[in-house]
């Protein structure tokens, strides 16, 4: 393409996915442009982006800081505020892909919009397909009925995964005949800060300790669901609701060097798997470019210097998010809407020491065991029972 061929809304352009994108958008500006932008309070540097890139609507969560930028730009961009605000901005900008770099159930509702739309999505919030898979999946294909073979029901291309682990399988499966010929995936973890701290000290982690992860640099929130593993559990059932593949054929596996991404194996016997630095450009411009690949300069693996490669089971006994996560997406319905919630205020009491650690699991656990799954589910009903679910969490604790 060229003259900035393909138009991108970036949900979170502020946040560390979203100024990636912009690098990939710098990198290539006869291919790709920035049509709109979306950020949360980091006003300034959403100025400069704008600035930059010019694109024609932005969002910014608060209306004082919104009535600044408008002030600041006029009649030149259009700008979006407010509870509706980020549903607006994706319905009524042209764009041809929408980045969803942002974090939590909030991403949700975005992200079924742009689908409808009939735009492709570059998904970064994992909690869209964690809260609402069978949702998205119905709007994707909506004439396939849940026993369809997998080929037709898998969410590519409408939706390319930004996550490292589902972009490592995506391009595993591309290379291999596609998810037909897969007999199973395994998704790497790399264990976290915590995956070698017996289980007795678990109780006395501190957020500060929670937030040093060892190899990736990553927001607060998801850097604490790595600690905790609840992260991978959510990869897992993204990988279940993008690829169509049954929760008996995705596997985890702890590898601490954060090297091999993801692997897949196939009918034959074969295993792909992709390798690279822990480093988010490589995924985020593949999610924006694929089925190509475009070029990035910088540091390239040298396995001499690696060393070694490990590969190790998780511990479930140490991390019990895992297992509850796994176990909310077999049981479906509405049971991983109210995981996620209980995890989202349950992560930010921890962040403001209101909770031990171990807590996380303990409230996330009380929360699913005392919940009625339901099946069929709108995207009004996912959204009330997160409501609910963070409104009791967060009374519990005040």
């Amino acid at each position: 393409m060229s003259g900035g061929g393909t138009k991108l809304l970036i949900l979170g352009s502020t946040g560390s996915i979203g100024r990636s994108a912009c690098n990939c958008v710098r990198r290539f500006r006869e291919r790709f442009s920035a049509a709109g932008m979306a950020a949360g309070s980091n006003v300034g540097l959403l100025v400069e982006q704008i600035r930059e890139f010019s694109p024609s609507s932005i969002y910014i969560a608060d209306r004082e800081n919104a009535d600044a930028v408008k002030g600041l730009f006029g009649e030149k961009v259009n700008v979006y505020c407010g509870g509706n605000g980020l549903e607006r901005i994706v319905n009524e900008t042209d764009y041809d892909i929408l980045l969803n770099a942002l974090v939590g159930a909030a991403g949700f509702r975005p992200t079924v919009a742009a689908l409808s739309r009939g735009k492709r999505v570059a998904l970064a919030n994992k909690e869209s397909l964690v809260i609402g898979g069978d949702c998205i999946r119905a709007v994707v294909n909506p004439n396939k009925k849940p026993s369809a073979p997998i080929d037709e029901t898998s969410l590519i291309p409408s939706l390319l995964p930004i996550d490292s682990e589902h972009s490592a399988i995506l391009q595993c499966l591309q290379a291999g005949g596609g998810v037909e010929a897969a007999e199973s995936i395994t998704v790497t973890a790399s264990g976290g800060p915590f995956r070698n701290l017996p289980k007795d000290s678990f109780a006395a982690v501190t957020p500060e300790q929670a937030l040093n992860h060892p190899t990736w640099s990553m927001g607060k929130k998801i850097t604490i669901d790595s600690a905790t593993m609840m992260n991978k559990g959510f990869e897992v059932i993204e990988a279940h609701h993008l690829f169509s593949l049954p929760y008996e054929r995705i596997r985890v596996c702890v590898h601490p060097q954060s090297i091999v991404h993801s692997l897949v194996e196939f009918h034959d016997g074969a295993v792909m798997a992709q390798l690279g630095l822990p480093d988010m450009e490589l995924p985020i411009q593949y999610a924006l470019s694929w089925p190509q690949r475009l070029p990035i300069s910088g540091k390239r693996l040298n396995l001499s210097n690696i060393g070694s490669l490990d590969f190790l089971e998780p511990a479930p006994d140490k991390f019990p998010c895992l297992k509850l996560c796994i176990d909310a997406g077999k049981t479906g319905g509405t049971a991983p809407a109210v995981i996620n919630a209980a995890n989202e205020v349950a992560v930010d009491l921890f962040l403001n020491k209101k909770i031990g650690f171990t807590d996380i699991a303990k409230i996330v656990e009380t929360e699913l065991n005392e919940h009625n799954p339901v099946k069929a589910i709108s995207v009004n009903d996912i959204m009330d029972i997160d409501k609910d679910v963070r409104e009791r969490v967060a009374r519990k604790y005040r």
